[in-house]
């Protein structure tokens, strides 16, 4: 039986492992080996919040943490982790079941896919999901009892399978570093090297504005501010605006020496949860009432995945998040005046992400990396992160906290709520 707890250290240094120089000599992906896995092997932690977490009108109350082991047919043995998020995934299924039975299908259906990979040769984790999607997709239909599911959910219940596999992949390859890594038609996409990390602090529906005046204080300066909350349309508007005064009012004073004007950036995240562009509008009328519009540097998923109003005279940059589930859907969302594509590499699998980045790469459309269901162990040359409400981890001061060496594609790998 695996522990999260017993090899969360090992699965570190794996990670390290296959991007650290240990393997003697990096080869090119073009020529990648044919992978078989002999075994595989998944478990989950239960990890309560410090308090109530609310994002797309609801609220989570834990996050299970789920593990994926696979070892190839020559031994080498990797670990992916993964932390679920079924109301992010599909919010039917979550109210539709208690939080921890929602969880129970997931972490099922990740089980189910593992078992699958055993009876599938890959060369690239990406052909791996592309091979193994439908059945996924099939098997959380009958999970759930939901023909509609939604693909997050299958997406999601990968992350740890994903993870796993470009693990077992560069070993198998003996590639060093990520850059050996990205498969062929993926390298010019993610070849541009970000000399600086800027992390977002998440406001959530009910995170204490004290909290937040405090993590202002440490140096964040980029707020991604939850909207659309639970209610009518009528009555989550009136309780975005009156959130978005609250936050405003509670940090409109500070400044950072980390953008041209001194003024801290806010984004918001909606999560689909506005039926029709007008009342969007009404909210992006009350922002400027109350002074923070120009201080929006963009809006993720406003609204429903149904809804086909061009978004172009908007006013705000929208990015699509949710409704991204491949590279058709982003191509809607292009089409439908979206400015920027969210990469979920920790809610949609690293191989999807590569897939949209390279689509975006190709139109010049700018990607933006943010991902609350990322498991800290993730972050690469950060360590713990403090992510609003979701953990309580001991920070240094992050007034200036950035990693000169960190790259924007290693953002891919890890779905930490970074901005670029």
């Amino acid at each position: 039986m695996i522990s999260r707890r017993n090899f969360i250290k090992a699965s570190a240094l794996a990670g390290a492992a296959g991007f650290s120089g240990v393997y003697s000599k990096a080869t090119s992906s073009e020529n990648s080996k044919t992978i078989a896995i002999q075994s595989v092997n998944s478990n989950f932690e239960r990890e309560p919040l410090i308090r109530p977490f609310g994002f797309k009108g609801g609220y989570i109350s834990e996050i299970w943490q789920s593990v994926c082991q696979m070892q190839s047919e020559s031994g080498k043995r990797k670990i992916g982790l993964c932390s679920q998020s079924v109301l992010y995934a599909d919010p039917d299924v979550f109210t539709s079941y208690s939080e921890a039975a929602g969880n129970a299908l997931m972490f099922g259906l990740t089980d189910k896919a593992l078992q699958m990979v055993k009876k599938t040769n890959f060369t690239t984790p990406i052909d791996l999901l592309d091979k193994i999607f439908p059945e996924v997709m099939s098997e959380g239909k009958k999970l759930t009892g939901k023909n509609e599911l939604n693909k997050i959910f299958a997406l999601n219940a990968l992350i740890g399978v994903d993870n796993a596999a470009w693990l077992v992949y560069a070993a198998e390859n003996n590639f060093t570093d990520f850059d050996a890594m990205i498969p062929p038609p993926y390298k010019q996409a993610l070849s541009y090297h970000s000399n600086k990390v800027g992390i977002l602090y998440t406001a959530s529906y009910n995170l204490p504005l004290e909290e937040l005046q405090k993590a202002v204080k440490q140096g964040y300066f980029i707020i991604k501010i939850k909207i659309g909350q639970s209610g009518t349309q009528a009555e989550m508007l009136q309780k975005d605006m009156d959130r978005l005064t609250g936050v405003h009012q509670a940090i409109k004073d500070y400044s950072t020496n980390q953008t041209r004007d001194g003024k801290l950036i806010y984004t918001m995240d909606a999560n689909a949860r506005y039926e029709k562009k007008e009342t969007l509008m009404r909210l992006l009328d009350h922002a400027k009432k109350i002074g923070a519009y120009k201080q929006i540097l963009f809006i993720e998923e406003p609204l429903v995945e149904h809804n086909d109003e061009n978004v172009a005279d908007v006013g705000v940059q929208i990015a699509g998040d949710e409704s991204v589930h491949d590279e058709a859907t982003a191509i809607k969302r292009l089409e439908q005046g979206y400015g920027a594509l969210v990469l979920k590499g920790i809610a949609k699998t690293l191989s999807l992400s590569m897939k949209v980045a390279k689509l975006a790469h190709d139109r010049g459309v700018p990607c933006v990396c943010a991902d609350l269901t990322v498991n800290p162990i993730l972050i690469p040359g950060i360590g713990y992160g403090n992510y609003g409400n979701k953990r309580r981890s001991e920070l240094p001061e992050l007034a200036n906290h950035v990693n000169p060496s960190s790259r924007c594609r290693r953002s891919l790998d890890t779905g930490a709520e970074w901005s670029f």
